[in-house]
């Protein structure tokens, strides 16, 4: 009868020992299933350093530019860039400046699906870009014909080198941008993008056009434009979600 007993208490030792292992292991893999990632939410700062790249190589141009944006949502980020420009164009029978101050506001989405704590982006973005700008006609030359097809005129031309100068003209625009930024180190961000730029308005030099305007770039025909850049950022985390 004993040994009934004692064989009985002994089953039951075993059979609840085993149920508790089962039940610890199985809120285990209940904690590990529910671990979440997150990343920072907070302003994000940093300089265009294509812009003073440019100005090395090429002498008629001297700029910068600051960019920052402010995470919203997962995939949506409000967007800006501020900066300065100062360039000289030169065409065949005359050369102008322009030079000033734009910003340029908008919003990014991310089409990038980051994998745990990655925090990448691929993005598209739209800009309403404006501008203040002076602008100058530093020289010109004549253009004066002979009447005659193949033969030289008969008062040749002589360049007039007195700057015609006007301030004060402003310029509107939107763009679109498709960009990637990374992560390279903990909230430091590497970053470069396209856009394809169409002018809504701009103020013209009187008797001349506008061939460039700071944040636009070069103005075409189309009143259409292009541009570029290459971005080092830091991020602030104001919160983690």
């Amino acid at each position: 009868m004993y040994k009934y007993f004692i064989s009985l208490c002994f089953a039951f030792v075993f059979i609840n020992g085993y149920s508790q292992q089962n039940t610890s292991e199985e809120k285990s893999e209940e904690k590990k299933d529910t671990i979440t990632y997150k990343t920072g939410y907070g302003l994000r700062l940093g300089i265009d350093v294509s812009k003073p790249a440019l100005a090395i190589v090429d002498k008629s141009y001297s700029g910068f530019e600051l960019v920052g944006d402010y995470r919203l949502s997962k995939k949506w980020y409000v967007a800006a860039e501020i900066g300065h420009e100062d360039e000289t164009t030169f065409e065949d029978f005359l050369s102008s400046s322009a030079k000033g101050n734009y910003i340029k506001i908008g919003a990014n989405y991310n089409a990038y699906e980051n994998w745990l704590d990655m925090n990448n982006e691929i993005f598209v973005g739209m800009r309403y870009g404006f501008a203040m700008f002076d602008h100058s006609l530093n020289s010109y030359k004549p253009n004066v014909s002979s009447g005659t097809e193949n033969l030289p005129p008969y008062f040749p031309s002589n360049p007039v080198e007195t700057p015609i100068k006007e301030s004060g003209l402003t310029a509107h625009w939107t763009e679109l941008q498709l960009g990637i930024k990374a992560e390279t180190f903990k909230n430091l961000f590497v970053g470069f993008s396209f856009s394809y730029k169409i002018m809504l308005s701009v103020d013209d030099q009187k008797n001349f056009k506008t061939l460039y305007t700071p944040g636009f770039n070069r103005v075409f025909e189309s009143n259409t434009g292009f541009g570029f850049n290459y971005t080092i950022s830091y991020l602030i985390p104001f919160v983690n979600k």
